[in-house]
């Protein structure tokens, strides 16, 4: 590439941090880790009136947590800072004046009650009013009115706003890396507000400006923001400068219907749409973390949301995503989020890890429930893994380990027999006289026992089982047998068969 590469993500302060711009910034951060480049996250909080309290934080927080934390960003490298525009106000105004100089801006005194009325009369009409060429010399602006005018209303105080003067009757024949080429008609947008009299710039001057100063060589965004894509290549050639490439992504759709997944989505079909959990004091939002994702898992869910590398590859390491991206494989039309696949990568992340981490993992889970124990949690871990997606279900699948069981599966207590208590009790005396009380021996001297008995398996096997974990399932039977131990064992049996 002909100069180096500086990509950013620049969310806005206003709430949580949707999965959809997560992916957007992972799309930023691999795109410049592959190229050697620099990943910067921007604040773009010029509109203070959407501001909440927390969500910068939060953003920091998320992708921290996900691994894809940023080079420079507020407080941190800010070789180019600061880096939330709030801080860099100062510097805007000078830019929004050198557009009016050179003539592809001019002030707009138009009040918003004015407006209003123009928008419902043209409705009316059945027509759409678009402040541009064809009605801009007709309304209250520096365009219509003389030059020591407009500086004495200025000086007056009245409000005002800078609108870009958008060029007539051009042809824009703009390339976007994932679309590939594309037309814009000059007369069909519309002159869009760069500056406000409150001294604060809109997102697309403060945007196109910042992006020039901190050097982006690629600005790759979320679809929405195609439109946009002319009036900032308008901008940078009314400033005289080289525009850097574009890329947008492709939307993530609904999993069922159409349309762009939203919050409503997650809560409607009970899952996060956010990496972290966020509060407010409507109720609580779900997040990745809080349900139990691992966050590589998040990662390599999401890069493959609209993007892959040509082959039937799914699981992928964040290292193996830096080598394989390239914004050449991303896909044009939108991505369809599927919650169970989602689970998936989650299920596949978690064979991945060692019993040891899981086996910490699931003690705090215990210590949730209060429970205390002496017996061997990584076994216990390792034999249900298998059957896991999150960290969370371990819970389900062995809680019969650690609390015996109260009650019994009512399909399953059908295998219990007139002659059933009669077989449990000199099962008790088998399990009673082995020593070597470990799987390998338990299973040989039951069996032993059985067939010199000639009884059949099924006939205590099933109920053995029930005895022991209150329903048909669980792993290998005598793995259960040695963990649980002799004297657990024997308790349980003698209770089934008070209780059935």
């Amino acid at each position: 590439m002909s100069k180096p590469v500086r990509v950013r993500f620049a969310p806005s302060p206003t709430g949580p941090l949707h999965i959809g711009g997560v992916r957007t910034a992972l799309f930023n951060y691999l795109f410049a880790k592959k190229h050697n480049g620099v990943f910067y996250l921007r604040v773009e909080d010029t509109d203070q009136t959407r501001f909440v309290p927390g969500a910068e934080a939060y953003i920091m927080e998320a992708l921290e947590w996900l691994g894809i934390a940023p080079d420079e960003t507020v407080g941190k490298n800010e070789k180019f800072g600061p880096y939330r525009q709030s801080d860099r106000k100062e510097i805007y105004k000078q830019y929004a004046d050198q557009l009016i100089e050179n003539g592809w801006a001019y002030y707009a005194f138009d009040t918003a009650e004015k407006l209003d009325e123009l928008r419902k009369t043209a409705e009316a009409n059945k027509e759409t009013f678009i402040y541009n060429h064809s009605v801009r010399e007709t309304l209250d602006n520096s365009l219509t009115v003389s030059r020591e005018q407009v500086e004495k209303r200025i000086a007056n105080g009245d409000a005002y706003v800078v609108r870009f003067k958008t060029p007539v009757n051009e042809t824009l024949h703009l390339h976007d890396i994932i679309r590939g080429d594309i037309k814009f008609e000059t007369n069909l947008l519309d002159d869009k507000v760069l500056f406000k009299s409150d001294g604060m710039p809109t997102y697309h001057l403060a945007n196109i400006v910042d992006d020039h100063l901190m050097q982006t060589s690629h600005v790759i965004r979320g679809e929405e923001w195609l439109p946009s894509m002319p009036l900032h290549v308008l901008l940078y050639k009314a400033f005289g400068w080289g525009a850097p490439e574009f890329a947008h992504l492709p939307l993530i759709l609904k999993p069922i219907g159409n349309g762009k997944l939203s919050k409503r989505d997650g809560d409607k079909m009970g899952f996060p749409v956010f990496p972290l959990e966020w509060k407010t004091e409507e109720g609580t939002s779900m997040g990745y973390r809080e349900n139990g994702f691992f966050p590589e898992a998040v990662v390599n869910f999401l890069a493959l949301l609209g993007w892959n590398d040509g082959t039937e590859q799914e699981i992928f390491s964040l290292e193996e995503l830096v080598q394989k991206f390239d914004l050449a494989r991303v896909n044009k039309s939108g991505a369809k989020f599927d919650p169970e696949k989602n689970k998936w990568f989650n299920h596949q992340y978690l064979q991945k890890q060692s019993d040891e981490k899981l086996a910490d993992l699931f003690q705090k889970v215990l210590i949730e429930k209060e429970i205390s124990t002496s017996l061997d949690v990584k076994r216990i871990v390792s034999l249900n893994k298998e059957r896991a997606n999150f960290v969370n279900d371990l819970w389900d699948l062995t809680d019969y380990f650690f609390v015996a069981p109260i009650s019994y599966d009512e399909k399953a207590s059908k295998n219990w027999k007139e002659e059933t208590p009669d077989l449990m009790r000199q099962l008790i005396t088998v399990l009673e006289g082995i020593s070597d009380f470990t799987s390998a021996t338990i299973e040989t001297e039951v069996k032993d026992w059985l067939t010199a008995n000639e009884i059949g398996m099924g006939k205590v096997m099933q109920p053995f089982r029930l005895s022991l974990v209150g329903k048909m399932m669980g792993p290998h039977l005598f793995d259960i047998v040695e963990i649980i131990g002799k004297q657990e064992t024997i308790k349980r049996i003698e209770k089934a068969i008070q209780s059935l």
